[in-house]
């Protein structure tokens, strides 16, 4: 019998110099010209169908993106979302739960479903002749699912399994302490999983709210790439998604309004003496999908870079920072990171430290460099980043269900995608003016937020920390 993968996962939207003596020219990652096109066609309901063909592909990838995460929940159903997606795999009316699961197995496919703060994700990838059989199972599990009370309460203890293991990744309960001081009190600062009297309490009737709510057919886009002709799957999504209903107040993708986001400068600090190193992730606010810094900061987050010492090329890489740190043993390994959601985002670095006694040190350097940026980088990392980054952006895209998660990621975030063409483009439009012009809109004297754990007992004071933001110079 074929191998399968049947799982749940969440996803994170997008984290990922010396001078010289002359500017070289860089390297261009051109694109091919006549390389695939996005179609796009708009059903009567709303239902937005769009797909990459690759003609000699043999496997393609499909599934639907939904502009609904756990942003579109309350403190009472914080969690219900990531729930949901659990259930859609635990059998509808058509299906039981074991027939789902040898039919995907028999297909030789690969059925997955993520949840992330504004968008729920459930996609097949399959041999090309069983894209309608994929298309069917999706459309199943989205419109169908049986929402069967006794799997409801078996699923909480794997939910709940699930959040103990989140909770080992000290990474993941960072970023989300950081996500609760940044975003106090909203729908942003809630963690994607819910809390535990959440999962223990949420019912039927807030799965089948949901659905109501949110599964709508103009805040969907049914995505295929690689093996899949546009006419077809049009025609799959008129047969199994023309019953979806519609919102009361259709808007267009990538313009759901959310509530004014606002960002705290705050921070939290959990000490722990018992682990071996610090973790800290020190952000500003940064900026949405749609918003045109959001390219540069992508490129001065690529300036900074990222570094781990037990890759052992510390003075190979072109970030000053890693130089700074690893010539100082000041960390383990640092990541600069630029997360942004539809209309605010985080932009910063995540240390991590066993060097406990010159935290203070870390935080000074860290923040010295951002401070550089705000008095301008020079022009050749600014141009080694850029290269950096489209090398990044653009090789992501390798394989149909990357390409797949790109193009609907796109679509129910800004309403449109850009074509690896026009991505290139727009960072090699990016210069040293921009960078720096970012950099004193979003780092200079801004406010910071802060989440720090383990043994941190030498990191600095926040005020001390706030007030380099604005004092320290090169």
């Amino acid at each position: 019998m074929a191998s399968r993968t049947f799982s749940t996962s969440l996803a994170r939207a997008l984290r990922t110099a010396h001078p010289q003596r002359s500017v070289r020219p860089w390297r261009s990652f051109a694109t091919v010209a006549n390389s695939p096109i996005t179609q796009l066609t708009t059903l009567p309901n709303g239902l937005t169908v769009a797909t990459e063909s690759h003609p000699h592909a043999e496997t393609a990838t499909v599934g639907v993106w939904i502009d609904a995460g756990s942003r579109a929940e309350t403190d009472k159903t914080n969690g219900t979302a990531h729930f949901l997606e659990h259930m859609a795999f635990k059998g509808t009316n058509k299906r039981s739960q074991h027939a789902l699961e040898l039919e995907v197995e028999n297909l030789g496919a690969h059925l997955n479903a993520y949840t992330s703060r504004e968008q729920t994700v459930y996609y097949a990838k399959s041999f090309r002749k069983d894209v309608p059989q994929a298309v069917d199972i999706i459309s199943d599990i989205l419109q169908n699912s049986k929402l069967d009370k006794s799997a409801i309460e078996r699923e909480r203890d794997v939910i709940l399994r699930e959040q103990q293991e989140v909770d080992k990744q000290l990474e993941e309960v960072v970023f989300d302490h950081l996500h609760a001081v940044a975003f106090q009190r909203q729908p942003l600062g809630r963690t994607i999983l819910g809390p535990k009297e959440n999962i223990l309490s949420i019912n039927r009737d807030d799965l089948a709210s949901y659905i109501k709510t949110n599964y709508t057919a103009d805040r969907m886009v049914l995505v295929g790439a690689g093996g899949v002709d546009h006419a077809e799957l049009v025609k799959l999504a008129e047969k199994h998604f023309s019953s979806l209903p519609v919102s009361s107040n259709p808007i267009p993708l990538g313009r759901l309004a959310h509530p004014k986001t606002r960002f705290v400068g705050s921070e939290v600090r959990i000490r722990d003496d018992t682990l071996p190193t610090a973790h800290v992730a020190i952000a500003v606010e940064g900026a949405g999908w749609s918003s045109p810094d959001y390219f540069p900061l992508l490129v001065m987050q690529s300036i900074l870079g990222n570094w781990d010492r037990s890759l052992g090329a510390a003075s190979l890489t072109s970030s000053r920072l890693s130089h700074i740190i690893s010539s100082n043993n000041l960390a383990n390994s640092f990541m600069s990171f630029s997360t942004s959601y539809s209309d605010t985002g985080l932009w910063g670095t995540y240390l991590v430290t066993e060097n406990l006694v010159n935290m203070d040190d870390l935080a000074h350097f860290t923040l010295k460099e951002w401070t550089r940026m705000s008095i301008g980088p020079n022009e050749v990392e600014v141009e080694r980043a850029k290269s950096q980054l489209k090398a990044s952006l653009l090789l992501s895209l390798d394989g149909t269900t990357a390409i797949a998660e790109d193009i609907g990621r796109q679509l129910v975030t800004s309403g449109r995608r850009m074509t690896p063409q026009q991505i290139e483009s727009a960072v090699d439009a990016v210069t040293p003016a921009d960078i720096k012009a970012v950099a004193q809109k979003y780092l200079w004297d801004q406010d910071i937020a802060i989440a720090a754990v383990g043994p941190i007992d030498g990191l600095l004071d926040y005020n001390r920390i706030r007030a380099d933001m604005s004092s320290l110079l090169y």
